[in-house]
């Protein structure tokens, strides 16, 4: 059970409005999962929800590669209603049901492309070591460029922020989603 309530939108503050407003109005066309949680503090939810727009709508990064990068953060953190929204975004963007499988089973994939193997080690590093190493460091240059990692590392920031909003307040996955093994 949700450990906040959701904001009824007749009771916002005019901060909280202007939020509402922002993420209704913007790519992700409603306030559902974390952004309900994180309402409960507008300027917080306001640069969260903009810089999440950055990330995901207007990055650098391939489609495929940066919906790997969440579902990494997501299985890293059993960030179970970010793992039932993005897994199906990440087939969609060209990443096989076998890695997103076996991600999900907390296993390291079998990759059929050099570049999601590099992003996935890179990810996996971050979260479990808090560092990458310089071999996994120069790996991911070589595939992404400078630009490229930056986003990656805020990426995996991102969604760590995401995961403890979700896991903290106990924001449950959309009836019939897909469980995390």
């Amino acid at each position: 059970m949700p450990r906040l309530p959701d904001l009824d939108p007749a009771d916002l503050t005019p901060e909280q409005q202007q939020v509402h407003d922002n993420i209704t109005n913007g790519p992700r066309g409603g306030v559902r999962g974390p952004f309900n949680a994180l309402m409960h503090h507008a300027g917080v939810a306001e640069h969260v929800q903009a810089m999440g727009i950055n990330l995901r709508f207007d990055g650098v990064l391939p489609g495929r590669l940066r919906e790997l990068a969440i579902l990494t953060a997501a299985r890293f953190w059993t960030a179970e209603y970010e793992w039932s929204s993005h897994a199906p975004i990440a087939e969609k963007e060209g990443l096989s049901l076998a890695v997103i499988d076996a991600i999900a089973e907390n296993r390291t994939p079998d990759f059929p492309n050099d570049d999601e193997k590099t992003v996935h080690a890179f990810c996996r590093e971050l979260h479990g070591e808090h560092h990458v190493s310089d071999a996994t460091y120069d790996a991911a240059v070589a595939v992404l460029g400078h630009e490229g990692v930056v986003e990656l590392t805020v990426l995996s920031g991102y969604y760590t922020i995401i995961s403890m909003t979700l896991n903290t307040f106990q924001v449950p996955s959309p009836e019939g989603a897909a469980k995390l093994a």
